[in-house]
């Protein structure tokens, strides 16, 4: 088989994954190839639709400007020391149901090891451990956000 018809298959494989799971993006990298398929995640103003109905005429307007200064705080809190990274692309949960209490909240104090949230990646959740013990600062992500890898998540100090 050509090179170019595996590598075709291969991203109808990949696609099929995606549509398959709740991932954005897969990437597969090996020696000097690399590829990588990603659905077009929703962006910030998507997030705000729900909003839309009471006010459509400026929504639309208002949503950019209101998702510019949320970066601002994201990129301080990336260079922040106590700033804990998802380790992983999926779907971050702030509680184990949605009956269910956050696992954290601001203001709590947390030990090393506490589970901080769920990262849903592939069907499988995986509870996210605080790497250091302290208390919780800020919470960096929203219930059932879609997350990239070393994306900030939350701040311990």
């Amino acid at each position: 088989m050509s090179k170019i018809k595996e590598y075709k298959e291969l991203i109808r494989e990949l696609a099929e994954l995606l549509d398959k799971s709740t991932l954005s993006e897969i990437e597969v990298a090996e020696d000097d190839f690399s590829i990588r398929v990603a659905r077009q995640a929703p962006s910030a103003v998507n997030y705000a639709v729900p909003a839309a109905p009471a006010a459509p005429a400026s929504a639309p307007v208002a949503a950019p400007t209101s998702a510019a200064p949320a970066a601002a705080p994201a990129a301080n809190a990336a260079d922040h020391p106590g700033m804990v990274p998802s380790p992983m692309v999926g779907t971050a949960y702030a509680a184990s149901g949605p009956d269910a209490d956050a696992f954290i909240k601001v203001g709590d104090t947390v030990k090393e090891g506490d589970t901080l949230l769920i990262i849903e990646a592939m069907k499988v959740m995986n509870q996210i451990a605080s790497p250091k013990s302290g208390t919780v600062k800020e919470i960096l992500f929203a219930d059932s956000q879609p997350v990239e890898f070393g994306e900030p998540l939350c701040i311990i100090e």
